[in-house]
């Protein structure tokens, strides 16, 4: 079996799903399978025409030379035209509500039109039952048969670093610093901690100001870390040594700092939204999105060490759910489904 895979978003400063590409690929690799990652970085993928010239034009074209009986659209986005099977992934829906602020020709491409392609796809793979039922929500008459629940794996360094205990104070916020990601309810909830502190890791808009400037006024500005991106080894460096890790996003598709957090044996704590309560399994703490006063609590008994056994503890199931192996080999069987079709 010979794949083609979108691996366009693994250009410059990967994020979430230039993880996902990099990591499907090495899993299929080692099951046998021929992968063709697909790129271009004179692109940049982050520029909404660079971004449109690759995915409706650049991509299919290589994808049919390339000789693969199939094409993976990694991405959440479907080419107009593919002249081979095509499984698309579909990470979330965010664009059909929780990015309301976009511009307006962004929310029409990767909402709306992107929801037109997914009926042309031989198959569409979701991260969570959540995003599953998001999906049907939005396509009541899409043949299930054709949507698979496929959780991502996490990656090794996540799982087999060894945890050490740090300075026992450090919360670990990871994503995007975006208004859904809801960092404010962090900052509110530091100012009922003493002597804690919290990190923020991942790209920055305009919200980011918003939160620095709410951590001035409640006088908690010495103690919050907005660091934006980060290398990968300094990311892993944060997973082994803060005491714990917080999700409070109000909207994601699959969650993926929860799930990374508990591979890593991070204490972990999530917000009861979307997929978050679904990714932690029952092995992370869920309080409400918009309860500072919860969410102190909760951070507390983490900063305190008196979750780090159910943490380890979490740690092999968490391994064992957010596998590349078993990720790929469900995958596997979808790309031979979509070819027999």
């Amino acid at each position: 079996m010979k794949v083609a895979l979108d691996a366009q978003l693994s250009v410059g400063t990967a994020t979430g799903i230039g993880e996902y590409a990099c990591g499907l690929a090495g899993a299929l690799r080692r099951r046998g399978v021929e992968v063709l990652e697909l790129r271009d970085s004179r692109l940049d993928p982050w520029r909404f025409d660079r971004r449109l010239l690759w995915d409706q034009a650049i991509l299919p074209l290589r994808a049919r030379r390339s000789g693969a009986d199939v094409l993976h659209c990694v991405a959440g986005t479907v080419p107009w035209s593919g002249g081979l099977p095509i499984v698309v992934t579909v990470h979330d829906l965010a664009w059909h509500g929780a990015q309301r602020h976009a511009p307006s020709y962004a929310r029409y491409y990767f909402g709306r039109f992107s929801l037109r392609r997914y009926r042309r796809a031989a198959a569409i793979v979701v991260d969570s039952n959540f995003s599953r039922q998001e999906l049907f929500a939005l396509m009541p008459d899409v043949d299930s048969t054709r949507v698979h629940v496929i959780y991502p794996g996490v990656a090794a360094d996540f799982c087999d670093l060894e945890r050490s205990t740090g300075d026992g104070l450090t919360i670990l916020a990871v994503g995007t610093i975006e208004r859904r990601k809801n960092l404010e309810v962090l900052v509110r909830a530091l100012s009922l901690l003493k002597n804690s502190r919290l990190i923020a890791v991942g790209p920055q808009t305009p919200y980011a100001g918003e939160c620095a400037r709410l951590a001035e006024r409640l006088g908690l500005t010495g103690r919050i870390d907005m660091r934006g991106y980060v290398p990968r080894d300094e990311l892993i460096g944060l997973y082994r040594t803060c005491a714990v890790a917080a999700v409070p996003s109000r909207y994601e598709g699959f969650g993926y700092a929860a799930a990374q957090a508990l591979c890593a044996g991070l204490p972990c704590v999530v917000a009861d939204r979307s997929s978050l309560p679904e990714v932690a399994g029952g092995d992370a703490r869920v309080v409400g999105v918009d309860d500072p006063e919860a969410w102190a609590s909760a951070l507390a008994l983490a900063l305190t060490g008196r979750d780090d056994a159910r943490a380890a503890g979490a740690r092999a199931r968490a391994r064992a759910r957010f596998s590349w192996d078993a990720c790929a080999r469900r995958i596997e069987a979808v790309y031979a489904n979509s070819i027999d079709r």
